[in-house]
């Protein structure tokens, strides 16, 4: 929308381009970073999901939406519970396959987040409040509670 605001005002089409790539390609570098887990985000007191990448930075969840990549949230995380997907909450978890956990983060000082990945993401989501065997073969997190050790 912007773009077609700035060619009615006389900005080149080839300025525009550049932008949009600049874009689109600063959100693909910033999602293949190692340790990136794609997720989906639901803000305390809120029922939509929404798509991005998340990366730990010591206790700390970044969390980029995509596909604009116009909203960032970081959050000092001060303890996790996790589970597997109830029924209700697939609903809302669209194409993340049958195996999905949704992980509670709880935000010092306070506040806090759901963060929803497939199983095989386990230990990407959890970071450094993973256990080492969190996510047995059946995809389910062993120990629903995964306590917080900052």
């Amino acid at each position: 929308m912007i773009w077609a605001i700035l060619a009615l005002l006389g900005v080149p089409l080839w300025f525009c381009a550049i932008g949009i790539s600049v874009l689109v390609f600063r959100n693909r570098k910033l999602r293949k970073r190692p340790g990136s887990v794609p997720a989906r985000l639901r803000v305390d007191g809120k029922t939509r999901w929404h798509l991005g990448h998340g990366i730990w930075v010591h206790d700390v969840f970044a969390f980029r939406g995509s596909p604009a990549a116009w909203k960032e949230r970081l959050g000092q995380v001060g303890s996790i519970s996790a589970h597997p997907a109830s029924g209700e909450e697939k609903k809302g978890l669209h194409r993340l396959g049958d195996d999905v956990i949704v992980a509670s983060f709880e935000l010092v000082p306070r506040g806090s987040l759901e963060l929803a990945a497939r199983a095989e993401h386990a230990s990407l989501l959890l970071g450094p409040f993973a256990k080492v065997a969190a996510v047995p073969e059946s995809g389910a997190v062993a120990g629903s509670q995964v306590a917080a050790t900052t």
